[in-house]
């Protein structure tokens, strides 16, 4: 039986690379993967501190269990540029560091213990995607995934390709390909078993294998689920190859549905489906890539649940598979594609990202929530002979998905099925030069330069053209939302546009060549420890109340931060069907949701101005601020209520952690948020203060234990030790009493 463990353990790393350091163990730090080869502080450092060589290393012993058997190792990914030896002989080298590879160790282990050491180079080499100019985000280095021990029959399954056939039938069917590895068998039987999601047997196989490729199908299937973002139903097909050596089982889990990109906008399940989302990089704070599964779940379910987003883009490269697998559970669409950012580079780095064409497809095509491959550079200038190859590939992969090619160039060559534009014509107006007034989408025949509509999907908007931060002053972060308001409503209205993708989920560390000049760029609706911008409930505010009320003025509540005073127009992000409004002792004032200026949102906000309230009813300049309060109705009912009170005081200091029961011995890490409440419960925007954190027990803080809340709140993260136990995390700031949070490690 097949063998597949994870290898994360007793590493050793050292900064630096020389390879007669591969014939003996060298000193260094005791790591355990993920792993991170610099920690970066949140802001302000200098990203060529881990644009340099490093060394990892590991003893494996040569177990008798190996005997007769295929071993190897499983590198999830490693940034970027990796190189594997083995008692000094060099074994593998991979140029990618977004997808898997891996290093058959069989039959080249000696008896005893056997040095593994992997060199990674975190420097930008400009014969490996997307280096070769300049790119707007950081890649960090480090093997930052997860590793794995296989250990398999000689002949083994390598991998297993799923297709569901006109799910839409009343009998359905699936079809497998199965690829096999090591010698192909004299004689060796093939066994495939269907499985719902309780782990029912559903209907079982059996072929011959002559091969190192196998297929079958299962037909005649009834009482089959759909998967679907509000259903998302999973299957798992479990394949059993039998040799005479013995046998080796692989299990994989898909979904039954159909995507169709059309020139009427986007069909899941032969269904209209308006997609809204947002684009993601996979960096956090201080880890960069070297976020483990919990982490990677957390951002899908920040994504699905907290901003009522049904699809996502993987900008610029294929993510974790932790993300992916969540996507899948949750029912979140993806965009998936290769990586890139603007630049192509020669030959050798075409192959190579034909290459990533290849491997991030065999990677992820049993993945329901895909709906696309993106096969293009992001904003890549046209180039015939090397996009028409990625889209070939693409197409004899996997014949069930559109592919699409990210621009932001007008008059750009369709090579893909779907046109997939980054538009950032919102805020083009304010450039010097231009000449136009204020749009917020491109006419679909003027970006393609075609007479005819096409399947269309705009894939980057907002972002760069109007950077906020959780801490800007009330009046741009209004701003900020109206400009994700009009984008949303605008690409709602168009039935030929499939859908939008905002730039972007969080905040996100970046080049000195961008951002705001602390290596951050500030283009999220998210700071970088995922907590909400007002731009955030823009889109939360779009999901349906009875999973969500959302009830969000986008104000401090304060006469005197906005420019000339006051808070009108006063939008209020909402999915209830109305609110009532009082200020002060004023009699609550019904207001219902702007549809005139937002006709095509779901649930478009609520604007208080002076339509509704007049200056003598508000207060003008001058006169006594008072308390406000909202409360937004559903169906008749009071669902929600929010109190602004006219004298915020620091009350609470509240922890927030995501969990509080972590895995030990995993690198476990768990996201904490702090934040500074006024007496009404509210975030208070301008406590900037530092807080002094200490943790006890098997873990660490991730970070200084020195932070300073920004706009309200501030971050961290706390990784499990290798040791079961209690973690207490001790918070102190002024001017609140000290705070404990506890953490169990089992």
């Amino acid at each position: 039986m097949r063998t597949f463990e994870k290898f994360n353990t007793g590493w050793v790393f050292a900064e630096g690379f020389d390879e007669s350091w591969t014939g003996a163990l060298q000193e260094g730090a005791a790591v355990t993967l993920p792993h991170t080869a610099v920690e970066l502080p949140f802001n302000y450092f200098d990203e060529n501190s881990y644009q340099k060589p490093f060394t990892y290393q590991k003893i494996i012993a040569n177990d008798p269990a190996f005997e007769g058997k295929a071993v190897s190792l499983v590198f999830d990914a490693a940034m970027a540029d990796s190189v594997v030896f083995l008692n000094g002989e060099k074994l593998c080298a991979h140029r990618d560091g977004y997808t898997p590879f891996t290093v058959d160790l069989t039959g080249r282990l000696k008896d005893g213990d056997n040095l593994l050491t992997v060199k990674i180079d975190g420097s930008e080499n400009p014969e490996i995607p997307p280096f070769g100019f300049m790119i707007d985000y950081l890649t960090f280095a480090g093997i930052y995934r997860d590793v794995w021990l296989k250990v398999t029959t000689p002949t083994a399954i390598g991998n297993v390709k799923v297709e569901t056939p006109d799910p839409l039938a009343p009998q359905k069917c699936v079809q497998a390909d199965v690829f096999l590895t090591g010698p192909v068998p004299e004689a060796a039987t093939l066994k495939a078993t269907l499985y719902d999601a309780d782990g029912h047997s559903l209907a079982t196989t059996e072929i011959a294998v002559s091969g190192d490729k196998a297929s079958f199908e299962i037909d005649g299937l009834e009482d089959i689920r759909l998967w679907d973002i509000h259903d998302p139903a999973l299957y798992t097909l479990s394949v059993t190859l039998e040799t005479k050596a013995g046998s080796d089982t692989v299990t994989t889990r898909f979904g039954f549905r159909t995507v169709a990109f059309a020139t009427d906008g986007f069909h899941l399940n032969g269904r209209p489906l308006k997609l809204r989302g947002l684009n993601r990089h996979q960096s956090y704070p201080h880890l960069g890539y070297a976020m483990g599964k919990r982490g990677q779940e957390k951002d899908a379910d920040i994504l699905k649940y907290e901003l009522a987003c049904n699809v996502v883009r993987t900008s610029h490269y294929p993510q974790s598979k932790y993300f992916l697998d969540r996507c899948d559970e949750i029912g979140l669409l993806v965009f998936e594609e290769i990586p890139g950012w603007q630049h192509i580079g020669g030959e050798g780095w075409k192959r190579e990202s034909i290459a990533n064409v290849e491997r991030m497809i065999r990677r992820d095509w049993n993945h329901p929530s895909i709906i696309i491959w993106g096969v293009r550079i992001n904003e890549s200038a046209d180039d015939h002979d090397f996009y028409a190859e990625t889209n070939r590939l693409a197409h004899e992969l996997d014949s069930t998905r559109p592919t699409g090619g990210v621009r932001c160039i007008e008059d750009s060559e369709m090579l893909e099925d779907v046109y997939t534009m980054n538009d950032f014509v919102l805020g083009s107006e304010e450039m010097p030069g231009s000449n136009h007034l204020r749009m917020h989408r491109r006419e679909q025949k003027k970006v393609t330069g075609l007479s005819r509509d096409v399947p269309y999907m705009i894939t980057e908007y907002c972002g760069h053209m109007y950077p906020t931060k959780r801490f800007d002053q009330e009046q741009r972060q209004a701003e900020h939302v109206t400009r994700h308001l009009q984008m949303l409503n605008a690409i709602a209205g168009d039935p030929t546009i499939a859908g939008g993708t905002g730039w972007c989920m969080f905040d996100y560390n970046t080049h000195q060549d961008f951002g705001s000049g602390d290596r951050i760029c500030y283009h999220g609706v998210l700071d970088m420890y995922r907590e909400p911008k007002f731009a955030a409930y823009a889109y939360a505010s779009q999901g349906e109340p009875q999973d969500n009320v959302v009830l969000q003025p986008v104000t401090f509540w304060a006469r005197g931060e906005r420019n000339i005073g006051g808070v009108l127009p006063l939008i209020i992000l909402t999915n209830c069907d109305y609110v009532e409004f009082s200020f002060g002792d004023m009699e609550p004032r019904r207001i219902d949701p702007d549809r005139a200026t937002y006709p095509h949102l779901p649930h478009p906000p609520v604007v208080i101005d002076l339509r509704s309230v007049t200056p003598e009813e508000f207060g003008e300049w001058g006169r006594v601020w008072k308390d406000g309060k909202i409360t937004g109705y559903v169906d008749g009912k009071a669902e929600k209520t929010m109190n602004l009170t006219a004298d915020p005081v620091p009350t609470t200091l509240e922890i927030a952690p995501d969990d509080t029961a972590l895995k030990a011995g995993e690198k476990d890490c768990v996201r904490v948020i702090l934040r500074a409440l006024d007496q009404t419960g509210n975030i208070l925007p301008f406590f900037d203060d530092p807080a002094s954190l200490s943790l006890e027990g098997p873990g660490r803080i991730v970070g200084p234990d020195l932070v300073s809340f920004k706009g309200g709140t501030a971050g961290l993260y706390i990784e499990a030790g290798d040791q079961p136990g209690t973690l207490t995390l001790a918070v102190r700031c002024r001017p609140f009493a000290n705070q404990t949070a506890t953490f169990t490690l089992s």
